[in-house]
């Protein structure tokens, strides 16, 4: 949809990490550990550090509006979630 590939691109797990808690923002990260009691290495909590949200009109410019139609929007929000219980299965997105 914004023609971003990959969207989340990191060099290994923590940076992963991080890329994904700079767009889904670690409130939600944190609801998800705190919900499963998930407890995250210190360390790797001190490098994610904090970030809000970001609404994902933010990553959208002339070149992809064509593509980011409010369907395809609720569909990505839908498949991006950290909680599994939240996120479509592969089934429901088909």
């Amino acid at each position: 949809i914004f023609r971003k590939e990959p969207f989340f691109y990191g060099h290994d797990n923590y940076d992963q990490l991080i890329k994904i808690a700079k767009v889904l923002g670690t409130d939600e990260l944190n609801a998800y550990l705190n919900k499963y009691g998930i407890e995250l290495d210190p360390q790797l909590a001190f490098i994610v550090g904090r970030h809000s949200r970001k609404p994902w009109t933010k990553f959208i410019n002339a070149e992809n509006q064509h593509l980011a139609l409010p369907e395809a929007i609720d569909f990505l929000d839908k498949l991006l979630r950290y909680d599994h219980l939240e996120r479509l299965t592969a089934k429901e997105a088909m």
